[in-house]
């Protein structure tokens, strides 16, 4: 089946719904062929004028969809399974970017063993182009199936496939990452205000460093390592804050972190 005809339902369509709707658009998908099944009126209407795609209900929209996007909360996903099980028809792939929920849940509760099932971790820097996206398979997704997913994602940013037993790992690394990295800038922001510069440049300043220094880690091919010794004059500014990081244990404290994110995905599988 061509990309164009394949009839996409997204069901929810918050941040991360937003951007696999522009990572499907932007594969080739038809806008005409995506179809969201969003119960808030105005967002859906938002989305309606920016894509120019459909809004369903929800069992209108499974029954005539080849493909299923699955981007609600952990919690409502039970309440949406129960509706979509009576209208999925047989085959359709379903992609669930539902934090936590293994396949093996997905799979009982839609109630049949014939729909394949791909579970994937998304983050929202998607909305820009520079996502990270980790995907799991189960054994009924064709290679067709997975190179879509591969190849729409992959419009998008990065895509890489796991275990499905590392995707709590992943949520905790790249899912929830891009807060952390909102947090630190934060931390960053206050620091400066500290040391007397007003907000708006201590803003400025900080998210330009930030932005420079992702760039060039990126496009250099040093590891963060490397860059890190290549700033880093022995007994100078830079080595003294890094020892006051060092001194707070921050891998530990970063790894913790890590760690709670991670537990809190097993829960809520």
């Amino acid at each position: 089946m061509a990309n164009s005809e394949k009839q996409v339902a997204v069901i929810g369509a918050g941040v991360m719904g937003e951007a696999l709707i522009s990572a499907l658009i932007t594969y080739g998908i038809s806008p005409s062929a995506i179809t969201i099944s969003e119960k808030r009126a105005e967002r859906a209407a938002e989305l309606i004028t920016r894509y120019i795609v459909s809004n369903a209900e929800l069992p209108e929209n499974v029954a005539k969809s080849d493909l299923i996007l699955l981007v609600v909360k952990p919690q409502d996903m039970a309440t949406v399974l129960a509706e979509v099980k009576t209208a999925i028809r047989k085959g359709v792939l379903v992609i669930s970017f539902v934090a936590g929920k293994q396949i093996s849940n997905i799979a009982d509760q839609i109630g049949t063993s014939a729909n394949p099932v791909i579970r994937v971790m998304p983050n929202t820097p998607a909305l820009v182009g520079a996502g990270m996206s980790a995907i799991s398979c189960c054994g009924l997704v064709t290679s067709e199936q997975r190179e879509f997913t591969m190849g729409f994602l992959g419009a998008v940013g990065k895509v890489i496939e796991v275990d499905e037993d590392l995707q709590d790992a992943v949520t905790a690394t790249s899912g929830s990452g891009p807060a952390y990295f909102f947090r630190f800038v934060e931390a960053m922001v206050d620091g400066a205000v500290a040391l007397g510069l007003s907000h708006a440049d201590a803003t400025t300043l900080t998210i330009q460093t930030i932005v420079g220094a992702a760039k060039l880690l990126d496009h250099s091919g040093d590891t963060p390592t490397t860059l890190r010794e290549k700033v880093t004059s022995p007994n100078g500014t830079t080595f003294a804050a890094l020892n006051s990081f060092n001194d707070s244990d921050i891998s530990g404290v970063v790894a913790k972190a890590m760690k709670a994110a991670r537990d809190r995905s097993q829960e809520l599988a």
